[in-house]
């Protein structure tokens, strides 16, 4: 079993209990959006560990619909629930990013996969391709849906940091949201990477290294002093 993606697994799904907790005493739709988000990667890194030990084409769909397609949108639309005043443009957003989510749980239920060569001591990242027959509609919507994720979390924080700094207040916050920025892009710097020399997984890495991130950041927002400047 790969140690490290399972830790990794572990902190999403303490994250996502976190904020679902700080969610139900709080209420904000921005909070139940990040707490899917974090399940979902939960879930993703959970089904590659899955993977680590020993090829299961049910653990492979998982993996792809969770970790490769839905996490990142979800995480963002958190982003854009908190950041978006304008009446009636998140909801929207979350409407329509449920409906193509329920269309990528039917496209990948009724993938094919190969039951082709499975290496479990390399990431599933590196060879999904060979294993999962994505149809063309699949691929656009896995780059779509991760380019609007990554853009609006890291985007959101980037910018809601600097709003802090600019202002000269809430330095937890300001701090927070680059920590949340940077957890939004380790798991993308991971992408395909298989192992750096000496045998380094980075993509494990990025994936615990990430989420650790985004935890971080999410409690350095949430402090009390920070809250009340």
């Amino acid at each position: 079993m790969n140690t490290i993606s399972a830790l990794a697994a572990v902190v999403a799904l303490a994250l996502a209990g976190s904020v679902f907790e700080r969610y139900r005493g709080r209420g904000g739709a921005h909070l139940l959006l990040w707490s899917l988000g974090a399940l979902l990667f939960g879930v993703g890194v959970l089904a590659e560990t899955i993977l680590s030990v020993g090829y299961h084409p049910a653990a492979l769909k998982a993996w792809y619909l969770t970790g490769a397609m839905l996490t990142a949108p979800w995480l963002g639309q958190g982003t854009v629930a908190l950041l978006v005043r304008k009446r009636g443009i998140a909801p929207a957003l979350s409407t329509a990013l449920l409906v193509v989510s329920l269309l990528c749980v039917a496209l990948v239920s009724g993938a094919v996969v190969a039951g082709g060569p499975f290496d479990p001591a390399l990431p599933v990242a590196a060879q999904y391709r060979d294993l999962l027959e994505r149809s063309s509609l699949m691929v656009v919507l896995t780059i779509l849906l991760n380019s609007y994720g990554t853009l609006a979390l890291v985007g959101g924080a980037i910018y809601s940091a600097f709003i802090f700094w600019r202002k000269r207040v809430l330095r937890n916050r300001m701090l927070g949201n680059l920590f949340i920025a940077l957890g939004g892009l380790l798991p993308a710097s991971g992408g395909s990477a298989v192992a750096l020399a000496g045998g380094f997984d980075w993509h494990s890495w990025s994936l615990l290294l990430g989420v650790a991130a985004l935890y971080i950041g999410y409690l350095w927002s949430t402090t009390p002093d920070a809250e009340d400047g």
